[in-house]
């Protein structure tokens, strides 16, 4: 079982860049898929990235194509979310999760077997 806490969110303006983290308890990290979603007030949690035990693959939806990256470090137990050129509309809460089965989780949330508790990011205009 795997412990997930996430930390970086807050208030910034339109065009302001976050980076969010999930530390990760265990020592087993490495095992797990990794996956960012978010969730808008009264809406299903949506895909934002997922990222490979290894860290070689990643994916992205199209809404923040080409202005978040996802990373991680398996000597940390850390995967990150940078998040450039922000919008109003990625105001939510941000998630990380943690797949222990498949290499690659991609973007269904039901991959994903444990949850940390979330951070609000607020991007005003």
């Amino acid at each position: 079982q795997v412990q997930l806490v996430e930390s970086g969110g807050g208030l910034v303006q339109a065009g302001a860049s976050l980076r969010l983290s999930c530390a990760a308890s265990g020592r087993t990290f490495g095992t797990y898929a990794m996956g960012w979603f978010r969730q808008f007030p009264g809406k299903e949690r949506e895909f934002v990235a997922a990222i490979s035990r290894s860290g070689l693959s990643s994916d992205y939806s199209n809404s923040v194509k080409g202005r978040f990256i996802v990373s991680r470090d398996n000597n940390k137990n850390a995967v990150s979310l940078q998040m450039n050129s922000l919008k109003p509309e990625d105001t939510a809460v941000y998630y990380c999760a943690a797949d222990p089965v498949r290499y690659y989780s991609g973007s269904s949330p039901t991959n994903y077997d444990y949850w940390g508790q979330g951070t609000q990011v607020t991007v005003s205009s």
